[in-house]
């Protein structure tokens, strides 16, 4: 493997994600003389590529090794191992500038895609960009690369919702609902007109009024509101309108195909365009399944963010402790130290071409935990951390069990049941015209806890 790295030049397109960070602190660490690794960064509206990375170095626990093992010379060693290319994955040529494309064009060994949008239903036009435009531009880049292969990382969900054995196989024109009808060119081609007739509704004269409307409030009087503010109210409100129908939009036509989400959705559609475009090119897809906190590097327990299973385990040690679930399923969570070891080792394979087409990076097949054993689990952390402390709320908390439930005991005794009742009260408060819903708040945070729910249910 280290043989198969030596003095190669990879582009490493999503190092500012979770992935990203941790493989290219291994492959510094693990492949000293590894050649040149380029970063493609996109700039914000104030800060520059290279000031992004920068700040990464300086703030991310994932570099503290790094930090350990070079001390002041770090710097000078991140200066001959990498370089950041300031660019955009979801535009043509991967925005860069001519004579940065040549140049990579001319020496580059393997790409890698850790970037792509992990938001489960985003705007449409988001997904779009992030994961299948994406997968277009890396194509068009790979073509025109002299000696370079692509790994490209998807998630082995992109199965959909589907009973039984699922092959591991790349398809063009996957679908879980198997209907033969189904192209993903022309289902990319829908979404966009999809788009377009949404974007154009926005603009309509009848929306605009409507929107003007809910912007001037009860009163409806203009003269109220300076007209400035009045027009930013209104840019603010017919985009949000926007982005609302196109998270649905995305969420009904993902689920009527049979993927959980839009996110699952477009990450398939990515695949079938390099399965159809790409049959000729050194490519490897990596499907990983739930990447969670570190197992060693660069700490045991590290991950960046509240994300994957975090707000499920938050929400576990709350007064919430009903989580509906199928106790004998597997939970398939994977530490993203070892997705990162996987990267490096089908990297390795793609240099030397002896990689396969497809990979899948999980642990469910050598060491299953099922969502019970999950549960317990999260249950025994949460009554260790509340037994430090001597509130009688936490003590309390102690004292009642997290289990999981059937899909019909959750919706009669749990989040949906206890958000019906507290409507309720909230309606009849409004109708007694008091000055607050007793219960506001808490409404709103049920409405949060179901959603949360209803996303990682289909996991």
């Amino acid at each position: 493997m280290r043989e198969a790295l030596a003095n190669r030049h990879i582009l490493l397109v999503g190092v500012t994600g979770f992935i990203g960070k941790v493989w290219l602190v291994d492959l510094l660490e693990k492949i000293p003389n590894i050649g040149k690794i380029t970063l493609l960064i996109r700039r914000n509206r104030t800060t520059s590529a290279q000031r992004r990375f920068e700040k990464i170095v300086e703030e991310s626990p994932a570099f503290d090794t790094l930090h350990e093992q070079h001390g002041r010379k770090l710097g000078a060693f991140l200066n001959e191992k990498v370089e950041v290319a300031e660019g955009d994955v979801s535009l043509p040529g991967l925005g860069l500038d001519e004579a940065t494309q040549a140049r990579l064009e001319r020496s580059l060994d393997l790409i890698v895609n850790s970037a792509g949008l992990t938001d489960f239903n985003p705007d449409l036009r988001d997904a779009l960009s992030s994961n299948v435009d994406s997968a277009l531009h890396l194509l068009g880049f790979l073509r025109k690369c002299k000696h370079a292969g692509l790994m490209h990382l998807s998630t082995c969900y992109v199965a959909g919702m589907r009973n039984g054995r699922v092959g591991e196989q790349l398809e063009d024109n996957y679908n879980p609902a198997k209907d033969s009808r189904f192209d993903a060119e022309n289902e990319i081609a829908s979404l966009r007109e999809r788009i377009r007739r949404i974007e154009a509704r926005a603009d309509s004269p009848e929306l605009s009024k409507a929107l003007r409307r809910q912007a001037l409030g009860r009163g409806g009087d203009e003269t109220a509101a300076p007209a400035a503010e009045l027009e930013g109210v209104l840019r603010r409100n017919r985009a949000r309108w926007v982005r609302n129908r196109l998270t649905h939009a995305g969420m009904r036509r993902a689920q009527h195909l049979g993927w959980p989400n839009t996110y699952t959705f477009t990450k398939s559609l990515g695949e079938s365009i390099l399965a159809r475009h790409g049959k000729e090119l050194p490519i490897a897809i990596v499907r990983p399944s739930i990447v969670e906190s570190s197992e060693r590097s660069p700490f045991a327990g590290w991950n960046e963010g509240i994300n994957t299973s975090g707000p499920l385990s938050y929400l576990l040690g709350t007064n919430f402790r009903q989580l509906p679930s199928n106790e004998r399923k597997c939970l398939d969570v994977i530490p993203v130290d070892m997705v990162c070891r996987g990267m490096t080792l089908i990297g390795a394979a793609l240099l030397t071409g002896r990689h396969a087409r497809l990979y899948q990076l999980a642990t469910s097949a050598i060491n299953p935990v099922n969502m019970g054993r999950s549960i317990e689990l999260t249950g025994l952390a949460h009554r260790k951390h509340y037994r430090s402390s001597q509130s009688i709320e936490n003590w309390l908390k102690v004292k009642f069990e997290t289990i999981p439930v059937s899909k019909q005991r959750y919706e009669r005794l749990s989040i949906p049941m206890q958000k019906a009742v507290v409507s309720g009260i909230n309606r009849v408060a409004v109708t007694l015209r008091l000055k607050k819903a007793p219960f506001a708040k808490a409404e709103r945070d049920l409405i949060r806890a179901e959603k949360l729910i209803e996303l990682y249910e289909p996991f």
